[in-house]
């Protein structure tokens, strides 16, 4: 991409243009650049950047680490980047930017149109997989997680510059659709599906509704647990189905038409896309070459009867079961599935990742299908395949979240609870319109919800806490959406007060709020690219609370619109917008959006 302007390079990282003068001063010094690592600051009541490079050089150099410090701030007296550089004892750097070189690389910044943020310089095709509910059952909080960080990781790696596909997954051909189907007929046995001698066309519209179908699998589950006889027409009916049975055929794609459209609708609501609706049905048919081709070969054989593919390594430390592709009856499994999704997706896709975004307690199940991918050649030698596994939700008492009645809480019975109270909360003390106030409730709620989620590190538990969640204070989606508003409103008044924008640039910092800010700001390139390189949402959300923190201790200690030096004034917009640039971008990578007023 070419540079619009300027002469800071900010494809570069503001950490990396540091680290390069450091380099420099340690080679003019005589001594390798290696040691010329730069970090931010652990101590900001003394510095903003450090070095300890001194530290390590002294045993190779043979001197005290003080008198490396000192020759190398030697060579610093001249730099543009310093306002000041010095050693301390035992030999440790202290750097503090020049507030002219801050204020020019966000310039840079604000002029990119990626805020300067250095994209994937050869792009990857990329499969997310994320989702996965079963059809026929409502989405409950247990399937939130799963949507929320997959959603959040697929944008991510979007922004990053590759060609990324979302596929939901859907569990939609095993042993829940015989259960459905035997329920059916045991309720309305004369619908023409079940009479085999019938020839016609079946009918276009479904025998059941959503609510219909959400009663029916619970009461065909309970009935088959007690009941054996009913368990084993169950089982058969899915094998009838998975055969190809005409009648079973047409109630299934009924079943996925009612439900998919319910599935859309609730994701729609959590503000989550999928590029592809695919589903356990459609690696069906890549299963029998597959199975063929992994016994010609000599990578599948017998075992207890059942057909697996060894997949341990030497240098296990616990064991790792075979790959079972198909069980001793015939049937196929998970592994089976999987496998054969793969081979589906690298069929359409040749994709150089795929991301699977599933819950923790599944990994096993993952190790052993990335293993039996690579060693079949089910997928070439260098496609990457990630597993990226989450914890639970639980509530207070630490215990999977639940409904008050103990029961599993459906997903929009959660977003509408949340919903009701942002709603409350801004009509408290505000007095916006009826539906003003509740479309600024809905956005509002999800922003509680998904940063609730995000703001903790994938793999961990957490607890859900609607009262923390949804406070305006402390590190939430609502104080997010609260500071953005914030700077939202100080930027209209700007310009409803009808000042020139022309030449609006930002100026060196004058106060220590100021220039916190700034370098806050100018921290967005490194965040994103070790976001990006650890698929970590939850680190976009501890960047934008500092950032957040930052601009409103500098908005309680300036008087932005009241200044009387119009260039100053100018300075404080520009940095304003390109504040409120960063917050928004980085919000709609964690999958929400920000109201224009609260």
């Amino acid at each position: 991409m070419m540079k619009k302007r300027g002469t800071i390079d900010t494809m570069k990282k503001i950490l990396d243009l540091i680290t390069e003068e450091m380099e420099q001063a340690f080679a003019d010094a005589g001594y390798e650049k290696e040691l010329a690592r730069v970090t931010l600051s652990n101590r900001p009541d003394l510095c903003e950047y450090q070095c300890n490079g001194a530290m390590a050089g002294a045993k190779k150099y043979k001197k005290a680490p003080i008198m490396i410090a000192n020759a190398v701030v030697e060579e610093l007296a001249d730099s543009k980047y310093f306002a000041s550089a010095e050693a301390v004892n035992p030999g440790f750097i202290n750097l503090k930017l020049a507030p002219e070189v801050v204020a020019e690389y966000l310039n840079e910044m604000a002029a990119d149109e990626n805020l300067g943020v250095e994209k994937e310089k050869n792009p990857k095709k990329v499969i997310i997989d994320y989702g996965g509910p079963n059809v026929a059952k409502p989405l409950h909080v247990g399937h939130l997680r799963s949507a929320i960080i997959g959603e959040s990781v697929k944008r991510i790696t979007r922004f990053m510059g590759n060609k990324v596909v979302g596929d939901i997954h859907l569990g939609d051909w095993g042993y829940q659709m015989g259960l459905i189907i035997t329920e059916l007929k045991k309720r309305q046995p004369d619908l023409p599906y079940f009479d085999d001698n019938f020839t016609g066309e079946y009918p276009k519209e479904a025998p059941f509704t959503i609510s219909d179908l959400e009663e029916i699998y619970p009461a065909a589950s309970a009935y088959a647990k007690e009941h054996d006889d009913y368990r084993e027409e169950a089982l058969d009916a899915t094998f009838q189905l998975q055969s190809g049975k005409r009648g079973y055929r047409a109630i299934w794609d009924h079943i996925m038409n009612v439900s998919v459209t319910d599935l859309k609708k609730n994701y729609a609501n959590l503000n989550v896309e999928f590029d592809l609706w695919k589903g356990e049905s459609d690696a069906q048919k890549y299963i029998p070459d597959m199975v063929e081709r992994l016994k010609k070969e000599g990578y599948a054989h017998i075992d207890n009867g059942a057909l697996v593919v060894d997949v341990k390594e030497e240098t296990d430390t616990k064991e790792i079961p075979p790959c079972m592709i198909l069980k001793s009856d015939g049937a196929a499994l998970y592994d089976t599935t999987d496998l054969a999704t793969l081979v589906e997706r690298e069929e359409l896709f040749q994709p150089n990742e795929v991301i699977y975004v599933v819950d923790k307690r599944q990994e096993l199940h993952f190790v052993q299908v990335f293993r039996c991918a690579k060693k079949t050649g089910i997928v070439k030698e260098d496609t990457k395949l990630t597993f990226l596994g989450f914890g639970t939700m639980n509530g207070k008492d630490g215990k999977p979240f639940k409904t008050r009645e103990g029961g599993v809480m459906r997903l929009e019975n959660l977003i509408r609870e949340i919903t009701e109270k942002m709603y409350e909360k801004i009509t408290e003390n505000r007095t916006v319109s009826e539906e003003e106030a509740k479309a600024t409730a809905k956005m509002v709620g999800m922003a509680a919800i998904k940063y609730g989620d995000l703001s903790n590190q994938a793999a961990k538990d957490y607890v859900f806490d609607v009262d923390r969640f949804t406070s305006f204070e402390g590190n939430t989606g609502p104080y997010i959406l609260y500071t953005i508003v914030r700077i939202k409103s100080i930027l209209n008044k700007h310009k409803e007060s009808g000042k020139s924008m022309d030449d609006i640039k930002i100026l060196s910092a004058t106060s220590e709020s100021e220039k916190a800010l700034m370098l806050e700001a100018a921290k967005f390139g490194s965040v994103m690219e070790n976001v990006y390189e650890e698929l970590a949402p939850h680190k976009i959300c501890a960047y934008i609370y500092d950032l957040a923190n930052a601009f409103n201790r500098f908005y309680h200690e300036t008087k932005i619109l009241a200044e009387e030096d119009e260039q100053k004034q100018k300075s404080y917009i520009a940095l304003l917008t390109l504040t409120r640039d960063i917050l928004t971008t980085c919000i709609d990578l964690l999958g929400f959006e920000a109201p224009e007023r609260m």
